[in-house]
């Protein structure tokens, strides 16, 4: 069966930090790529990162430049969204996809993991 799923998400305080993991199942993660998206209420979902096969990044919005970083770990079959020096404009459902190509739109991508809620609060 072939799925994606997501963990790590959860209220922090501004400042804080969080990882997220995206893990698949029924399929080798090492030969897609694997993108961050995040969606906020009453908002389009937003691509943030993604990294290739080979652990090349790309970052797409610099609102997460230098405080977001997505790494991999084929062994596991699991990538990671580590996020740092959260703030409440970080707040929405993130998602990973993964495909055959990074992109910073969503159409494209083969698999979604199902969503993971981040909140970020005092």
């Amino acid at each position: 069966q072939l799925q994606v799923v997501e963990s790590g998400g959860g209220l922090v305080q501004p400042g804080g930090s969080l990882r997220l993991s995206c893990q698949a199942f029924g399929f080798p993660l090492m030969n897609y790529v694997i993108s961050w998206f995040r969606q906020a209420p009453g908002k389009e979902r937003e691509g943030l990162l993604c990294i290739s096969r080979t652990d090349y990044k790309i970052n797409y919005v610099d609102s997460v430049k230098d405080r977001f970083t997505v790494s991999r770990e084929n062994n596991k079959n699991t990538a990671y969204l580590q996020m740092n020096n959260l703030n409440v404009d970080d707040s929405a459902v993130y998602y990973c996809a993964i495909g055959a190509y990074c992109s910073a739109y969503p159409r494209g991508y083969d698999y979604w993991g199902q969503g993971t809620q981040v909140t970020v609060s005092a």
